[in-house]
């Protein structure tokens, strides 16, 4: 059994100043695999302390010496894929092959922001037309500071490269708490860093749950922003934390999205894409497209690819290529996913896939997926973030009304629209109240494009160069021509 206690601060590891400890599971197998040495509020100043000291020489550096050393953790990560994709299998459950694919997404993002970086100091004074003769104004972007940097467990390393990479790119410095439930990924995380020379106290790392390490981090007073990926109702304690200092958050939050097959689509494409929205990463993704929207010209004949596709679905160890569907993170988790279901059967909504000889190992945290049909809109289960592979589905005839169906959620993360037509397609997602949607495709999210959502699925936007602006403050300097 792995024994985790240290914490990453000033470039050291360090023994916790709380002796707690926390258990953490192999997905799996539902054994105990590990105990975390949790933090507590005095290693958390001790962290934000040593950010706050690398501020001022870190900001000084240039965006091409910043740049390189986030070329340089790209190059570490790369390098060590294995371990990376390795860990995150043991530790979150997921498929060794979408691992592999967060290890390229992680690398990748740090490369952009890195060359980002090296496009700053061109930027910085430039002259601006203020509109106001006898007088010039010189634009300067400077860092916000010390930042509270705070990732979920899901996509730990592609979560954890959104937030660190253009943090660090800006010039800001971190304090990180990292998910308590998968703790060695970020690990090799803050090695990478310690290889590739970064100075020491311009990233730190935490270990802890929220309540003991979330919280003091976000109610620090040296503390200058905070970036949160996790739950609507923790991210609305992280609001009111940042409230208390008048800080800007960004927050990337709960999800609920749509999928709308039209009428003229091609079968076998809809039913890949159905099936990679909900199913990949056992559909424990904030963008999941839980709810799907099928014309009811082709409802059948989707539901006949669907219900055959899942004669293929294999639950195994996420480790072995061969299976197709992993365990969820934890018993909670599974519990949570399965009350979902029982509650949509007890109501009499009928599953598709019930029928389905779908195997599930007797250990671990894995759950039956489920396909329910014509869930009313008032439903939990169309209402709800579920979190696991349950898909929900609704027939339309009239476009606007698959539209009107896609948009009466308080979430508006994500969308798809799969249509033979992609003229018609694009106007469909011109309509759809979505931060993302994709069209005729699986979810692919490139660094240089922008992430996040409306209404309660959180404020402000991850990646391209909104992301690095989220850890930036604009200043002008007037002065007489």
């Amino acid at each position: 059994m792995l024994t985790l206690q240290k914490h990453f601060i000033q470039n050291q590891w360090v023994d916790s100043a709380s002796s707690e400890t926390l258990n953490l599971y192999h997905p799996a197998t539902g054994q105990l695999h590990a105990v975390l040495t949790r933090g507590d509020a005095s290693d958390v100043d001790k962290a934000v302390q040593a950010a706050a000291t690398a501020f001022n020489s870190w900001k000084a550096l240039s965006g091409n010496k910043r740049a390189q050393y986030l070329l340089t953790i790209a190059d570490q990560l790369e390098e060590r894929a294995d371990i990376l994709a390795a860990d995150s299998v043991r530790f979150s459950g997921k498929l060794l092959a979408e691992a592999y694919l967060d290890v390229e997404d992680a690398v990748a993002c740090f490369r952009y922001y890195a060359e980002l970086a090296t496009q700053l100091d061109a930027q910085q004074g430039q002259l601006r037309d203020i509109q106001a003769p006898g007088f010039q104004a010189h634009c300067y972007h400077q860092p916000l500071g010390v930042v509270a940097l705070i990732t979920p467990w899901n996509f730990p390393l592609v979560t954890a490269a959104w937030k660190l990479a253009p943090a660090l790119a800006a010039g800001c410095t971190v304090v990180w708490k990292p998910s308590e439930l998968i703790p060695l990924p970020e690990q090799h995380i803050a090695s990478c860093v310690l290889a590739s020379g970064l100075p020491a106290g311009v990233l730190n790392l935490v270990h802890g749950d929220g309540l003991h390490v979330g919280a003091p981090l976000c109610a620090h007073p040296l503390v200058n922003k905070i970036s949160f990926t996790g739950s609507n109702k923790v991210g609305e304690e992280v609001m009111r934390a940042a409230a208390q200092g008048t800080r800007p958050v960004s927050l990337e939050l709960g999800g609920k999205s749509p999928i709308i097959v039209m009428a003229d689509s091609d079968i076998e494409n809809a039913c890949d894409w159905v099936c990679s929205g909900i199913f990949s990463n056992s559909g424990q993704m904030c963008s999941a497209t839980s709810r799907l929207l099928v014309h009811s010209s082709i409802a059948p004949a989707l539901y006949a690819a669907l219900k055959q596709r899942a004669h293929d679905f294999v639950l195994g160890d996420p480790a072995v290529p061969t299976s197709t569907l992993a365990p969820l993170i934890s018993a909670t988790q599974q519990k949570q996913v399965q009350a979902f279901q029982n509650q949509g059967l007890r109501d009499g909504i009928v599953d598709l896939l019930a029928s389905v000889p779908i195997t599930v190992p007797e250990e671990g945290f894995y759950v039956r997926p489920s396909i329910f049909l014509n869930v009313p809109s008032e439903h939990d289960l169309w209402q709800k973030e579920i979190f696991g592979p349950v898909l929900c589905v609704q027939e339309f005839d009239e476009v606007d009304q698959a539209i009107d169906l896609a948009n009466q959620q308080h979430f508006g993360l994500a969308a798809t629209v799969i249509s033979a037509d992609q003229e018609n397609a694009h106007n469909i997602a011109q309509q759809l109240v979505s931060g993302v949607t994709w069209i005729n495709s699986h979810q692919f999210v490139p660094a240089a494009g922008s992430w996040g959502g409306y209404k309660r699925s959180g404020i402000g936007r991850e990646l391209g160069p909104w992301g690095l602006a989220a850890y930036q403050s604009i200043s002008h300097i007037y002065s007489p021509v």
